[in-house]
C-alpha cells in the first residue's frame, strides 16, 4: 500500500513537471498573435497633453536651424568647423533671433526653415554682452509667423516651460519642464553678466542654443543660451535670456547693428585681487582719460606709490559687493542716466554722481 501511494505521488510529480516544461510550447501554439492585434480605444488626451501639442504645432514652424560656416566654406562643402544652433522668426521682415555664440566668427550663414528650405542669411547685429544676435534671411518663401511674445516679469517658479530646438542637429525637438529658478546671473564671453536669467529643467543640449523658451500659452518667455553640465549634455540645469531683455536688445540690433554698453569709464580689479586686499566692493584698477569717472574725481591704482584708489561700495544706495552688482545698476540707469556712487578711499567715504555713457565700440 505504501509503495502504491509512493508511485502515485511520483506520477503526479512527473505529470506536473512535464506540464511545467511544456507550458511555454503550449502557450506559443494556443496564444501566439499571428494576426494584427485589435487597437484598444483610449480616453481623451489630458489637458497637459493637449496644451503641449498645441504649443508645438503652433510654434515649431517658426523655429529654424542656424548654421555658421567657417571662412572659405560653402554649403555642401563646409571644410572647417561648422557651428549650428537654433533661431526663431522675430518679424515678418525675415529677422531671425539666435545666440551670439552661434554666429560669432562665422564667414557666412545659412538658415534651414522648418519646411526644409535652406536660405542664405546675413548678420544684422550681435552683442556678446547679452549673447544675442539677429540675422536677416536673404530670401524666403512662405515665411512662418513671428513667435508671439510674452513677459518674463511675471514668471513664477514651478510654471511649465517648453523648449523647441535642434539638439545635436536633430531638428524640431520639443522638451518640457518647469521654471526652476528666476533672477539668476549668467557670465558672458565679454566679461559681463546677464541679469534676471531664467533657469529651467527642460532639456537643453548643444544645438538648442538660440531657441525659444515658451510658456503654456505658446508665448516667448526666453531665449535658451547655456547649460550647466560637466559633460556638456543636459543635466537638468539650463538657462534662458529673459524675453524682457530680448525685447529691448533685439530692436536695437535691427536698428543699429549693436547695443549700447552702459558704463562710466573704469577698469575694475578682478575679484581675486579684491579678496587678497581684504576689501568688499569694486576696486577701481584704472580710470579712462576723459571719462565720466575721471571727471567725477575717481581714481584707480597709483602704480608709482602702490596705493589703492577708490573702491565702489554702493550704487544708488544699494550695496555693491561684486562687479555684477555695479553692472546691474548701470543697466538699470542706461546710457544717458546717472548713478550715485558711494566710494571709499583711505578710510574716507563719499558719494559722487556719475553720468552713464556708452562705452561700447
Amino acid at each position: 500500500m505504501k509503495d502504491r501511494a509512493t508511485r502515485i505521488l511520483l506520477g503526479i510529480v512527473a505529470v506536473l513537471l512535464v506540464a511545467f516544461l511544456a507550458q511555454p510550447y503550449v502557450d506559443r501554439v494556443l496564444f501566439a498573435a499571428r494576426e494584427p492585434r485589435p487597437v484598444v480605444p483610449r480616453a481623451d488626451l489630458s489637458e497637459f497633453e493637449r496644451s503641449t501639442i498645441h504649443v508645438f504645432e503652433e510654434i515649431s514652424p517658426s523655429v529654424v536651424q542656424v548654421v555658421a560656416l567657417p571662412p572659405g566654406a560653402r554649403p555642401g562643402n563646409p571644410g572647417g568647423e561648422v557651428k549650428s544652433g537654433t533661431g526663431f522668426v522675430w518679424d515678418r521682415a525675415g529677422h531671425i533671433v539666435t545666440n551670439n555664440h552661434v554666429v560669432e566668427n562665422a564667414d557666412s550663414l545659412v538658415v534651414r526653415l522648418s519646411s526644409g528650405e535652406i536660405v542664405p542669411a546675413q548678420l544684422t547685429g550681435r552683442t556678446p554682452n547679452y549673447d544675442l544676435a539677429v540675422v536677416q534671411l536673404g530670401r524666403a518663401v512662405n515665411l512662418p509667423p513671428p513667435v508671439p511674445l510674452g513677459s518674463s516679469g511675471d514668471l513664477r517658479v514651478g510654471q511649465a516651460a517648453y523648449a523647441i530646438g535642434n539638439p545635436f542637429g536633430l531638428d524640431q525637438s520639443l522638451t518640457t519642464g518647469i521654471i526652476s529658478a528666476l533672477k539668476r546671473r549668467l557670465p558672458t564671453s565679454s566679461g559681463r553678466e546677464i541679469a534676471d536669467v531664467i533657469q529651467t529643467d527642460a532639456a537643453i543640449n548643444p544645438g538648442n542654443s538660440g531657441g525659444p523658451l515658451l510658456d503654456s500659452a505658446g508665448r516667448l518667455i526666453g531665449v535658451t543660451t547655456a547649460i550647466l553640465s560637466p559633460s556638456g549634455t543636459n543635466a537638468g540645469i539650463g538657462f534662458a535670456i529673459p524675453v524682457d531683455t530680448v525685447n529691448r536688445v533685439v530692436p536695437a540690433l535691427i536698428r543699429d547693428g549693436r547695443v549700447p554698453t552702459p558704463g562710466i569709464g573704469i577698469m575694475a580689479a578682478d575679484e581675486a585681487t579684491t579678496a587678497q586686499l581684504g576689501l568688499t566692493g569694486v576696486v577701481i584698477a584704472a580710470v579712462a582719460p576723459g571719462s565720466p569717472a575721471e571727471r567725477a574725481g575717481l581714481r584707480g591704482f597709483d602704480a608709482a606709490s602702490g596705493t589703492i584708489g577708490d573702491v565702489i561700495i554702493a550704487a544708488d544706495g544699494e550695496p555693491v559687493h561684486r562687479l555684477p552688482d555695479l553692472t546691474g545698476k548701470l543697466e538699470q540707469a542706461g546710457v544717458g542716466g546717472k548713478l550715485s556712487l558711494t566710494v571709499s578711499r583711505n578710510g574716507t567715504t563719499r558719494t559722487v554722481d556719475v553720468p552713464v555713457v556708452d562705452i561700447g565700440s
